[in-house]
């Protein structure tokens, strides 16, 4: 006579699967409503919540104005190159410090940093 268990083991699984995707059909009809603005702008939508109102802006924030690049004499301190330290005063430089160091020395020599000027 041939054991039933694979096939009682395959009828469980079944019965499991069958369980688990008719229960996730039945969601909540509170949980599947989406929030919808009470007023919208141009730039902002105010949604009410339980805990208050909500307001999303969605303007980008303004770019910060740095002014001119300094010169290579300010920024090195009179030194021959610019370490990472020293851009650091100028967040810009800062931000492009593996790019404006060609050479990958370290440093930011005075052609490497007049390179860097005339792509901003």
């Amino acid at each position: 006579m041939k054991s039933s268990r694979p096939l009682l083991s395959a009828m469980i699984a079944g019965a499991l699967l069958f369980a688990g995707t008719s229960m996730a059909q039945e969601a909540p009809a509170a949980a599947s409503t989406a929030m919808t603005p009470a007023s919208t702008g141009a730039d902002s939508a105010t949604y009410p919540t339980a805990h208050g109102t909500l307001v999303v802006n969605s303007v980008p924030a303004p770019v910060p104005s740095y002014g001119p690049a300094p010169t290579f004499e300010q920024l090195s301190g009179g030194g021959k190159a610019i370490a990472a330290a020293q851009a650091a005063a100028y967040p810009p430089l800062a931000n492009d410090f593996i790019h404006a160091d060609r050479n990958k020395d370290g440093k930011i020599s005075k052609s490497e940093y007049a390179h860097w000027v005339k792509q901003l």
